[in-house]
């Protein structure tokens, strides 16, 4: 056990300070502090002594000079009973500090402030911080080291229990300090690679990809795999009821959320998803008339999928959605009669979305086995009709225009080989993941058709380019009278020609969207 006489707390997030540094002062605890957490105590009525105080030094430059002092480190590093050191710490004047309270100077969330100057940045990278846990880290036989809020109920229940904290517990906290130190630099690393790199992608040199874990789940996709959630996913959704989120769950709202994210500012938007792939996506004056068009380009693949909402989930919308079995609902809010239709339902997941998916970072990173990270820029890429190229005889009429820019940005978030059979505010058929093009587009087709829902005057879009005529021949057959697609292969005139003898219209993006 280690006795805690002298504690040196210096914060940025101030949360739960308070309380907690009332039970140390309980505990005839001797606080040191810095400058406004120093300010936040006494404002409590707390005793503490400056740590210009304790060192007899000034804190100078600004701030940047204040616990990089040997009498800092050296009452944290100093290995309590061996003779050498407490010799040289008597001889010294240093005095042990016995417990170290520091979380960091919020880099990470003043770089994720769009338009950040490269000097604010700098400014909020930490020095005697990360100095402090470490040595306080590395000497956790004696220490005890505090970096985040949430730990501070436990510490200061063994510190009120006994004026002491067990080794397995500074165990704990001192792998915990390392873990955020590592994450801390990673940060710093990779954003200063991009400000300084003179490549347009800016891709780190190095990969960190420290990150606390945050939920442990049942398993992974199959039972015999253990899994658990990292990283800042509380940050972006909070479940309102329903049981424990599996990994699968997670993989599919993130995806039919990052989907809606696309059509953010559109009139009510509405998306089924199952394994991560739009199976319907509709458009309408209200929720429910988007989860009726939703719904009706696929009947049977909703169950047991994921329902995601640009809008607030109101009551009527809600008791249509109640007919089907859901895994999880996913929505910006939730209104009092839709919480109350769907919380019948003990194991339906409800989410609500806190903060866009797009402002979750800009690099995608995916595992690829033997130690290996395949790392790229997130597709956020949006379509306009600027982006647009007519190659046809024929331009798009206004309808086909809406359909195509609807089209487009679904077929993005269908895995490839994709193809999206869609009018202007719904989708009519979805092929996904198939070996061939052409043989996603016969599925779409014969998913409208099991669905009842005629491609008459429908815009077939296509997420790479048409390798051969063969996929928008079919389209045609099917009855699409417009195509959307990326342009670039060697037989695009074919394609062309095969689409002014139908007299279709055909759009080219310039860009693809593969989804692997």
């Amino acid at each position: 056990m280690a006795t805690i006489q002298r504690a040196l707390i210096s914060v940025s997030d101030k949360a739960g300070l308070i309380p907690f540094a009332q039970t140390l002062a309980r505990a005839g605890v001797d606080i040191l502090s810095t400058g406004g957490t120093a300010k936040a105590l006494r404002d409590a009525g707390l005793a503490v002594r400056d740590i210009s105080e304790h060192t007899g030094f000034p804190e100078m430059l600004d701030g940047r000079v204040k616990t990089l002092h040997p009498k800092v480190h050296g009452g944290l590093l100093y290995i309590r009973g061996n003779a050498a050191h407490e010799a040289a710490a008597q001889a010294h004047g240093i005095t042990p500090i016995d417990l170290v309270v520091v979380n960091l100077y919020p880099f990470e969330a003043t770089v994720a402030r769009p338009g950040v100057s490269l000097h604010d940045a700098i400014e909020n990278i930490d020095i005697g911080g990360p100095s402090m846990l470490r040595s306080a880290a590395k000497n956790h036989d004696s220490v005890t080291v505090v970096v985040d809020p949430a730990d501070y109920a436990e510490v200061a229940g063994q510190i009120a229990a006994g004026g002491q904290t067990t080794l397995a517990l500074r165990r704990q906290l001192a792998a915990k300090v390392f873990a955020r130190t590592a994450a801390y630099d990673g940060a710093i690393a990779a954003h200063l690679q991009k400000e300084f790199s003179d490549s347009c992608t800016a891709l780190p040199a190095a990969l960190s990809l420290m990150a606390p874990r945050v939920q442990s789940l049942r398993y992974g996709e199959n039972p015999h795999q253990a899994a658990a959630l990292y990283g800042r996913f509380h940050e972006f959704f909070q479940q309102l009821h329903g049981k424990e989120l599996s990994y699968n769950n997670i993989l599919d709202l993130t995806a039919a959320a990052n989907l809606m994210a696309e059509f953010e500012q559109d009139s009510p938007t509405l998306a089924i998803l199952k394994h991560t792939n739009p199976c319907g996506v509709g458009q309408g004056a209200t929720l429910r008339e988007a989860w009726d068009k939703a719904f009706a380009t696929d009947r049977q693949a909703p169950f047991g999928g994921i329902i995601v909402a640009n809008r607030p989930l109101d009551g009527a919308c809600a008791e249509a959605i109640a007919e089907i079995f859901s895994e999880v609902i996913v929505a910006p809010e939730f209104s009092v009669e839709a919480l109350a239709v769907l919380q019948k339902k003990k194991n339906l997941r409800l989410l609500k979305i806190l903060q866009s998916p797009l402002s979750g970072g800009a690099l995608d990173v995916r595992g690829v086995g033997a130690g290996s990270f395949l790392v790229q820029e997130r597709d956020l890429r949006l379509i306009t009709r600027a982006d647009l190229t007519y190659v046809t005889r024929r331009a798009p009429t206004e309808a086909e225009l809406h359909a195509m820019l609807f089209g487009w940005r679904v077929v993005k978030h269908v895995k490839s080989n994709a193809i999206v059979y869609a009018g202007a505010d719904r989708t009519l058929g979805v092929g996904a993941g198939q070996m061939s093009r052409v043989d996603s587009s016969r599925i779409a087709v014969w998913k409208a058709g099991e669905a009842g829902l005629p491609l008459a005057g429908s815009v077939v879009c296509s997420d790479a380019f048409f390798p051969f005529a063969d996929g928008l021949i079919a389209a045609a057959e099917a009855g699409a009278t417009a195509a959307i697609q990326p342009g670039g292969s060697v037989r695009d005139a074919e394609v062309i020609a095969a689409a002014d003898e139908r007299g279709m219209a055909m759009a080219f993006t310039g860009f693809r969207h593969f989804r692997h």
